[in-house]
């Protein structure tokens, strides 16, 4: 009686007897502590933003105001009103006929380190 041996390969790239497979690449350690410090600066800025969207959301006069600072291009008022919701973080704004955007961002160690956008529409 005659046996062949037929090698078995893993169907698997990553199995090291695979005919596929190569070396993992060898990367660098890595320090998640920015990583960690960023989600951490995010989820404050998402409490602002909750705030001034909560505002929105219960006050439609709060919205109206807005809205015809806006539409009167004053955005000192538009600001000013943002800033009376009580948010603590950085916040770019903008308008156009169609609606608002804001950019709330923040810093670690003098790195901007997230931005969170949101865009609402009013027309």
């Amino acid at each position: 009686m005659y046996f062949s041996y037929v090698p078995f390969y893993c169907q698997n790239p990553s199995c090291p007897n695979s005919p596929h497979h190569q070396p993992r690449q060898q990367y660098p350690d890595v320090d998640a502590a920015l990583l960690y410090e960023s989600a951490n600066e995010t989820k404050s800025l998402m409490e602002d933003a909750g705030t001034v969207l909560n505002q929105l959301a219960d006050s439609e006069s709060f919205g109206a105001e807005l809205m015809y600072a806006a539409q009167a291009s004053d955005m000192e008022e538009v600001e000013r009103l943002i800033q009376t919701t009580g948010i603590t973080s950085d916040v770019d704004i903008d308008f156009n006929p169609d609606g608002l955007s804001m950019s709330f961002s923040s810093q670690v160690d003098e790195l901007e380190c997230c931005k969170l956008r949101i865009a609402l529409r009013w027309r």
